[in-house]
């Protein structure tokens, strides 16, 4: 034999999620690359001297994860030790966050700034039952008046500061919030020290920028996260000049730079796409278009460790701010909007549609944020139109988050090649919270994850992480049970898939949005050696317990970057 293989993994269960989704139970790998896929005869030939050889012992052996939507960099500065962990299940109460914010301004230089993460009013005690109250500056002046506090919201969507910081940033009763945006009032029309959507800017934009080191540390805590979740690639889905004012600069353009050192360095242990980011909300189609002429490329770097695949849009906002553009109301009233440049929702949807046409003429992929029905609408038929105006092969145009898709989006976006990237770990963590919203039947739709592949839809899954944690096996429980974190209720069970579709959401399907389905995705011979072992029969599994079965191997392109298997002594050399 003149190549031995590297690996060889027997008595499992390996997943191919080819296109029969058959199961095997022996895999070779040779030079990052799979060269054999079946049972114990067909890879025994290529165990040589130097081949280490891993029994399963009836384990799950799946394609690496592809978590096709998660800010990479955000989400290592909003994890401790660099940011204060305000989210459930650490803190439940108002006073938690302040007790928090406490303990870190006695350890933190005075007047240097404090950052947090996470909180999320549907897990507050103040702010749930009657009464209830959303949070204040008041409730961090107490605890840090000298130092400047900014929290972010679990979502991204809504920030939370105190007076200092209001201080600091000059942000008054007088204030006029960007549009698309806004600033929270009391009664006396005083900032409540609450900020939504584009109005987090005003904040945002006066923190001390991201330092390149503090970038680099950020991605390599997520590297060293996802290497144990078994996530192999994913999607860094916005850097650019609109991200510069987003959690210091971390969606911005220099984090892009930092990518490109860490894979010439060889630390990039995942495979990552990117969307760039020209401009953030509420920003014009002239301003867009401007921006975009300017972008950068990825330069030499490995397509297939670092490639720029397109372009990201923010449509609208989301349902808890009441800012997702629906066609019915909100409870309590309103229908939110477009969050784009314009007066009217006329001249919005003339914005959005030019955006879309610009990007799609200059060749670039469009991942749009987009929640509302109403909204997902429009920028569907946008897609559509621009494809007619302009046509392109294989565009792979997709709408981000896609809550409530409805029937006429899903039928083009099917019709045209098109995708969606839906969460299912948002849906399981704001599913009992969205009722107060949208009320009870739907708050049960969103996510419709049976329509969607049942119309002929590309559908990914992501984390959206730092929104939530990027645990790939509670999406696949989400998307089969369709409970919620808060009390395991059961929302929208006629949305439920099973366990195979939900497995290609984070593996085949999200390697097409990547334009990559044919070299990675699935285990077949030919295509690239990233793995993910699960110490455990997943196919099995009640899915109540997939969450908690352990990843024990993660591989990339061959290289092992995450090993327990020693440990549980299941390796045999």
């Amino acid at each position: 034999m003149d190549t031995y293989a590297d690996l060889v993994f027997l008595g499992g269960r390996v997943v191919t999620v080819d296109a029969v989704f058959s199961v095997a139970s022996a895999l070779a790998v040779t030079g990052g690359i799979i060269s054999a896929v079946g049972g114990r005869e067909d890879v025994a030939p290529l165990v040589g001297p130097g081949t280490r050889v891993v029994d399963l012992r009836g384990a799950t052996l799946l394609p690496g994860i592809n978590d096709s939507h998660l800010h990479g960099c955000a989400f290592g500065m909003a994890t401790p030790p660099l940011s204060l962990d305000v989210g459930h299940p650490t803190v439940s109460s108002l006073v938690d966050v302040a007790e928090a914010v406490r303990e870190a301004a006695g350890r933190t230089p005075g007047g240097q700034w404090i950052t947090g993460h996470g909180w999320d009013t549907g897990y507050l005690d103040e702010c749930l039952g009657e009464p209830s109250r959303l949070p204040s500056r008041h409730d961090l002046d107490a605890v840090s008046p000298d130092h400047p506090v900014v929290l972010y919201s679990f979502s991204g969507h809504a920030t939370w500061v105190n007076s200092k910081a209001l201080e600091l940033t000059g942000i008054d009763k007088n204030t006029v919030a960007p549009p698309g945006g806004a600033i929270v009032t009391d009664e006396a029309g005083e900032p409540t020290g609450l900020l939504n959507e584009g109005a987090q800017a005003l904040v945002q934009n006066a923190l001390p920028p991201l330092g390149l080191q503090e970038r680099t540390d950020a991605i390599r805590s997520t590297l060293a996260t996802l290497a144990r979740l078994g996530v192999t690639s994913y999607t860094e889905p916005g850097l650019g000049p609109g991200g510069a004012g987003i959690m210091r600069g971390a969606l911005g353009a220099q984090t892009l730079d930092v990518y490109r050192r860490l894979l010439a360095d060889g630390e990039l242990t995942a495979r990552v796409g990117v969307l760039l980011l020209p401009t953030g909300m509420a920003s014009t189609a002239e301003e867009f278009a401007r921006a975009l002429s300017v972008l950068g490329e990825a330069g030499d770097a490995d397509p297939r460790r670092l490639a720029i695949h397109g372009v990201k849009i923010f449509a609208d906002g989301i349902v808890p701010n009441k800012t997702a553009w629906m066609n019915e109301p909100y409870v309590g009233g309103g229908c939110g909007s477009l969050c784009v440049g314009g007066r009217t929702d006329a001249d919005r949807i003339d914005e959005i549609d030019a955006m879309i046409r610009h990007a799609h003429t200059a060749g670039y992929q469009l991942g749009v944020h987009v929640t509302g029905d109403r909204a997902i609408d429009t920028v569907v038929d946008a897609f559509a139109a621009a494809m007619a105006e302009h046509p392109r092969p294989d565009a792979r145009h997709y709408v981000i988050h896609g809550d409530f898709l409805t029937a006429h989006s899903m039928k083009v976006l099917a019709s045209h090649g098109f995708g969606v990237n839906m969460n299912p770990t948002i849906k399981w963590t704001v599913a009992d919270m969205e009722e107060e919203f949208v009320g009870a039947e739907r708050a049960a739709y969103a996510w419709p994850y049976r329509d969607a592949i049942d119309a002929g839809v590309r559908v990914a899954s992501g984390s959206d992480a730092p929104v939530t944690y990027p645990d790939w096996r509670q999406g696949l429980a989400t998307m089969m049970l369709r409970e919620s974190k808060a009390t395991s209720r059961v929302s929208g069970p006629e949305q439920r898939i099973g366990l195979a579709e939900a497995i290609r959401t984070y593996t085949i399907d999200a390697a097409w949005q990547d334009f990559a389905d044919d070299w990675k995705g699935s285990l077949e011979p030919g295509k690239v050696a990233d793995l993910c072992v699960l110490d455990g029969d997943l196919l099995t599994a009640d899915p109540h317990d997939i969450p908690q079965i352990p990843v024990v191997l993660t591989v990339v392109h061959g290289q092992i970057v995450h090993d327990t298997l020693r440990d549980h002594d299941t390796l045999r050399d």
